[in-house]
């Protein structure tokens, strides 16, 4: 991780003199501890800051920064790779007050192929640790919409990001890297799933407001869940959960009373022994009429004696039966995940074509200008008289035209310094102009 990679040289893109390279640096939970990234983080206000410090370096044209609690990442175009990662780490130091030694061991490098290929795996979570999670698509696309308002994304880092987006939307669309449950909150709410088909409008009662609780609210609401009840020991703490997520905090002894009205219990206290027991949930039961009552147990230790699992129409699940869920769940999306390798494979090498051609536009440019001065050169000389001009002047001022377009190639075909490679011009020249020959 000291000086450029080795694939700098073996994996970049064959690139006319002047054409911008892509550059990537950061770390992430792989390379650096939870401290080190703490210090290296940037705050939204902090990234505006830095982009607008950033593009206005010498060796830098664009510049996008990703700042999430597993990753701090730098994308940016530069000339010279080498010279824009000694410059980058000068500028993280300075505007970090971290000296470079503390946090450049922990710094990979990737350039052009490398780097788009670590955007798009990125994006597509197959970086993540939790391989599939949908968050760090949203943190891009934030990234990116700061860059844009600091302008400092241009050609290749629009286009970079746009492709992004769409290869991560492939990704997601073609393979099932983010169809099972890889945590234990998001286990429990796909059991839930199963048992009622549909979650939306469910009535769900949170015991205990810890962060295991919190996470699986996000995805009750996510899958539109109805009412959301949140009962803890200490009201206040309840009471703000409960505030978060629009629901209603009740007291901690109104719980029996309530498991006769919802379909849903997640519970997650700190308590020593059983907070539901069997006798309890039987005496709600025929006021049920049969409605299913499905508990998640994520305590430990557990909360919801497992005797309650006896009970017709009750079904209670504990953090080991979750736990056998999200191992079986890790391991297909490893097997989704060698799927998405394949599509960022193809994905890759279509921006490396794009980025090559862009070499010709300069040409292209320079060969509209030289018609253009031709044409207006023909024009003004056929329009000097006093009359207009006729069909005849016409013609002449077509046929100079296409003498002069012409000149250059044709001296170049009949010169005698081509005749090594004339068949290979003559080829060159009947497909640019779709020539049929005899």
């Amino acid at each position: 991780m000291g000086s450029l990679p080795d694939s700098d040289q073996t994996n970049a893109v064959n690139l006319a003199p002047g054409n911008p390279r892509i550059l990537l640096m950061g770390l992430n939970h792989q390379t650096a501890p939870v401290a080190l990234r703490e210090c290296l983080a940037f705050s939204p206000e902090e990234t505006e800051t830095a982009l607008e410090a950033l593009i206005h370096r010498p060796c830098i044209r664009e510049a996008l920064l990703l700042s999430t609690c597993n990753r701090v990442e730098v994308v940016v175009t530069c000339d010279d790779p080498a010279r824009a990662i000694a410059d980058l780490e000068g500028f993280i130091s300075d505007f970090k007050h971290i000296p470079i030694d503390e946090f450049r061991s922990s710094l990979y490098r990737y350039v052009d192929n490398d780097a788009v290929r670590h955007l798009f795996r990125v994006a597509s979570s197959l970086d993540s640790m939790v391989v599939g999670e949908p968050q760090i698509l949203g943190q891009i696309k934030a990234a990116y919409g700061a860059a844009i308002h600091r302008r400092a994304s241009g050609v290749i880092l629009n286009r970079l990001l746009h492709r992004t987006f769409f290869v991560a939307k492939r990704i997601r669309t073609e393979t099932g890297i983010g169809d099972h449950a890889v945590s234990i909150s998001y286990a429990a709410i796909e059991l839930a799933r199963k048992i009622f088909g549909s979650l939306e409008g469910r009535r769900v009662l949170l015991i205990g407001a810890g962060e295991m609780a919190e996470l699986a609210v996000e995805h009750l609401i996510r899958h539109r869940a109805g009412e959301i009840l949140v009962a803890n020991r200490t009201f206040a703490h309840g009471v703000s959960l409960a505030q978060r997520f629009g629901g209603q905090a009740i007291r901690f002894e109104e719980v029996e009373a309530r498991l006769a009205t919802v379909d849903i219990i997640i519970s997650s206290t700190g308590a020593p022994g059983f907070v539901v027991v069997p006798a309890q949930v039987s005496a709600v039961l025929r006021h049920r009429r049969n409605r299913p009552l499905f508990f998640i147990d994520i305590a430990v230790p557990r909360d919801i004696d497992p005797r309650v699992n006896r009970l017709s129409n009750v079904y209670v699940y504990d953090i080991d039966d979750l736990k056998g869920v999200v191992e079986e769940n890790v391991q297909d999306r490893q097997q989704e995940a060698l799927k998405a390798e394949r599509i960022i494979d193809e994905a890759v090498l279509r921006f490396s074509q794009w980025r090559q051609s862009l070499e010709v536009v300069p040409t292209i440019v320079a060969l509209h200008r030289k018609l253009e001065l031709i044409a207006d050169a023909e024009i003004k000389k056929t329009l000097q008289g006093s009359k207009p001009p006729d069909e005849a002047a016409l013609k002449r001022m077509a046929t100079a035209m296409i003498n002069k377009f012409l000149h250059d190639p044709t001296q170049i075909l009949k010169g005698d310094g081509h005749r090594g490679n004339r068949q290979e011009l003559l080829g060159l020249l009947q497909r640019l102009f779709h020539l049929d020959t005899p």
